[in-house]
């Protein structure tokens, strides 16, 4: 391995950079978005029991807010209720939705970089031909004869191209399955919150009573 790095020159060293980096953040998503985290089988139903007749105890609140992503966005309803009683349909409907928007954006976290290294890894695998292609170049000149340049040249740029590639392919797959899975779940959120917001809505009147 040592062997190839010195082979490709400094080129790849950009490219080990975005390797190491996007392994990072493959492995980091991978654990952040399991389903236990994001969201949990039967978690409604038990939010539902829990507020059946009355808002529960802010320490129940609280534990469901940091259950999960979904426990974060179903908590929030009950502590809007909580804080305003008479609030109005179109007001809960939006404090919900300012904390799905926040869940969203934790669960796109790092997407774009790996995305952003997926793109540009071809493209310093490229830069990395085109500067073994002038070593190429530069050895043929006329009047000169450098076989151990033009030996350099070829490997520098194929290293570079194949590395370039390496990277950037599973990188754009796991980008394209994490992108997926994302929205699986923020579409599978949107569906349970507006379940539980009419369940909140009956409570609400019920509460008024």
């Amino acid at each position: 391995m040592l062997a190839i790095i010195q082979a490709a020159g400094w080129p790849i060293w950009p490219l080990l950079a975005c390797s190491v980096v996007a392994l990072a953040l493959v492995i980091e998503r991978l654990f952040s978005l399991r389903r236990q985290l994001i969201a949990p089988d039967g978690l409604l139903e038990q939010a539902i029991t829990a507020s059946q007749k009355s808002l529960p105890s802010a320490d129940v609140t609280a534990q469901l807010r940091e259950h999960s992503a979904l426990g974060k966005v179903l908590a929030s309803g009950w502590q809007t209720l909580f804080a305003h009683p008479t609030i109005s349909d179109a007001d809960l409907r939006s404090s919900m939705e300012i904390a799905g928007r926040e869940v969203a954006h934790s669960l796109e976290k790092h997407l774009v970089t790996l995305g952003t290294i997926a793109s540009a890894a071809p493209l310093l695998g490229l830069l990395g031909t085109v500067i073994g292609m002038i070593d190429i170049f530069g050895s043929q000149a006329p009047g000169t004869n450098n076989p151990a340049q033009l030996a350099q040249g070829i490997s520098m740029a194929l290293y570079n191209t194949a590395f370039g590639l390496i990277v950037a392919i599973p990188a754009l797959m796991f980008w394209r399955y994490f992108k997926g899975l994302v929205d699986s779940y923020l579409l599978e959120l949107e569906t349970t919150s507006e379940q539980f917001l009419r369940h909140l809505m009956v409570l609400r009147g019920s509460m008024k009573r």
